[in-house]
Parts: structure tokens; sequence; C-alpha cells
């Protein structure tokens, strides 16, 4: 099949743009073609093939427009972004109107009605509606989300599809003395590692608050692009955007995403690959493959104390033991398997809608 995978924007360190990457890929390998319909900052370099379909995209209505009137000849339109009119959407930045929600619980009462009234947000929730009214399918990439599409947009649960995203070859590995000499970390350093962008979403203040109330040579990595001067501690060091997190994953002990919100963290899966425990929330749809205690652990967003105590469990772990369980786990997330199900879906959607087309 052509198929015409829709995402806007483009980000060197952004889940998103690696979980596509793989996923086209796959797709190549299984004898299909991609076809990137995107704005006009994405790289010709980073796609496996020539089929690019540059549109306007300033905002995310008028991305919307342009998909919609350009009508690429391709088999099936596939979303990643919220685009009315695809035959498929892919549900992987989750559900606007949940983001809203879950954010207003630690926000003053004055930012909620402002937020209300923002146009943007309005524009997102309005494109967000005509999405379900017009996917013929949804893929959600955890059970959370799938939830959430039932509970936000009343779409029919037996037309969503749970496919969790997909991890791809084990990264290059590093010896931890190397990667902490890399990085100029102390050999007896406790380092908790924090990777993505978008930080109050994720939390980041509330690693900051847990690492700190930890013993003194704790370290807070830091990967990822965002205001680094609100967010200035002695235990932080910010390393900025990086497309290359194999070094990080060697020094670090265990990782932390305490997140507002996140659909399911591909950060969390490349850790969990690199053997590392991973400490998130309930808030985050990755948490549903962890076993507490057996690969991490799992708390509520915002509790700092409960977040704390995670951290410090796995302070002295026995760390061969730990990394093999990681690295099982992460084993059964193949982007194989991603492309094998996501197919499935998109198979049955071209042959159900075929009249039409």
């Amino acid at each position: 099949m052509k198929i015409g995978l829709v995402r806007r924007g483009f980000s060197a360190s952004g889940g998103a743009e690696s979980y596509l990457l793989r996923l086209a890929h796959g797709l190549v390998a299984s004898g299909h073609q991609p076809v990137l319909i995107t704005s006009e900052d994405w790289p010709a370099d980073r796609w496996p093939n020539d089929a690019i379909v540059r549109l306007p995209g300033r905002s995310p209505k008028k991305f919307a427009d342009a998909v919609l009137a350009a009508r690429p000849e391709v088999d099936i339109l596939y979303s990643l972004e919220r685009v009315p009119g695809c035959h498929v959407h892919r549900a992987g930045d989750g559900i606007h109107a949940a983001w809203l929600h879950r954010r207003s619980l630690f926000e003053p009462a004055w930012k909620r009605f402002l937020r209300v009234l923002n146009p943007k947000h309005l524009s997102l929730l309005h494109l967000e509606c005509e999405v379900y009214q017009t996917a013929h399918a949804i893929i959600a990439n955890s059970e959370m989300v799938a939830d959430e599409i039932v509970r936000w947009q009343e779409f029919p649960r037996e037309r969503i599809h749970v496919v969790p995203n997909g991890i791809g070859p084990a990264l290059p590995t590093v010896s931890r003395a190397e990667a902490r000499s890399r990085l100029d970390l102390p050999p007896d350093a406790y380092v908790v590692l924090f990777v993505g962008t978008g930080w109050e979403r994720k939390g980041l203040r509330f690693a900051i608050q847990a690492v700190e109330a930890l013993e003194e040579n704790s370290i807070l990595l830091v990967a990822g692009r965002g205001p680094a001067g609100r967010h200035a501690s002695p235990r932080v060091r910010f390393l900025g955007p990086t497309s290359d997190l194999s070094a990080l994953f060697a020094a670090a002990d265990v990782f932390t995403l305490p997140t507002i919100y996140d659909p399911f963290s591909n950060a969390c899966l490349e850790a969990l690959a690199a053997g590392l425990p991973v400490v998130t929330t309930t808030a985050n749809g990755f948490s549903e493959i962890l076993t507490p205690n057996e690969h991490g652990s799992i708390v509520e967003p915002g509790d700092v104390p409960a977040l704390t105590k995670a951290l410090q469990r796995w302070r002295g772990h026995p760390a061969a033991e730990t990394s093999a369980r990681c690295q099982a786990l992460a084993g059964e997330y193949s982007i194989k398997k991603n492309v094998t199900a996501t197919l499935d879906v998109l198979e049955a959607v071209v042959a159900s809608v075929a009249p039409e087309m």
C-alpha cells in the first residue's frame, strides 16, 4: 500500500518523530511505501525515501486545511496529527481535553479561566472533535488514552485499537565508567535521568524537588529543550537537546518522568530497553506495562514525597538483576510488533472503505 503518514513539524529529539521514523522504516521493510505529509521544516535526509509532500503548517488548523485541500494520492491517510477527514488517526498526543483537565489540577483558578478563553486551545478542541467525527478507526497507544477517547469524545470503543509504541534496535552501549567520565560525573554519584521537552507537562519541577530531598551526592541530568534558568538548582545539570542518549542511559542509575500527562512515553521505553528502572506516574500510559518494584515505580502526579521515596528505593538496588528484567520487558515492545499491529488496522480500514474510495 501507499500509506500517507501525516505529521506536522519536526524536532530532532522528539519522541513522536523518532516513532514515526521507526514506523516508516518498518513499513518499507514490509513492502509498503510510506509517504510523509508534513510541514516545511522536516529535513529530507530524515526519511527513508523521497516521498515527502510539504504543506503550509504555521498552525494546526492551517496544516489540517492544507492536508484536506491537497488530497494526496495514497491508498490510506494515517494521521498522527489532529486532521479531520483522515481514515485512521493515531492519538499519540493523547486527548487535548483530557490534558487541559489534568493540567487544571495544578493551576490557580485565574489560569484555568484564561485558558478556557485561549483561541489556540479552542481551535485544537474543535479540530479534535472533527477528527473523531470523521475517522473510520483510532489507534491509541495505551488503555488510558482509549478510555479518554470514549469519555471525552464518545467514540465507539470497538473502533479504538490499542497499539503500544514500539522500540527499534538497541542503542550502542557505552560502559558506565566511560559514560560518567564523558559527562564529568563522580563515580559514586546517584544519577537520576530526565529526558523530554515540555517540562511543565512532564513534571520536571517535581523531579527536581525529589532529587533535592535525596542525599547530597544525588544528581539530576536533564536532557531536552526548555527554560533552564527557571529551574536552576545545584543538584541539576541541564544538557540541552540531544539525539544520542546512549551515554546518558549508561551513566544513570534510574530514569524518571513524573509527568502530569503522557499518552505513552517513548523516552521511558528507551530507558527500559537500556536496562534502567523507570519511575513515572499513573498519568503516563507507559505505566501500564510496568510491574512495580520489578521494572520501576508508579506514583501519583505531583506527589513529591512518594516520588522521593520511589527514587530512593532504587538506590543500591542490584543493578544487573534489575537491568535484565527491564530489558526483557522492553523486548516485548518492538517496532516490528507495532508495525504488524498497525498494518492490521490500516488494511482492515482499506478493505472496509474500498467501495467509497
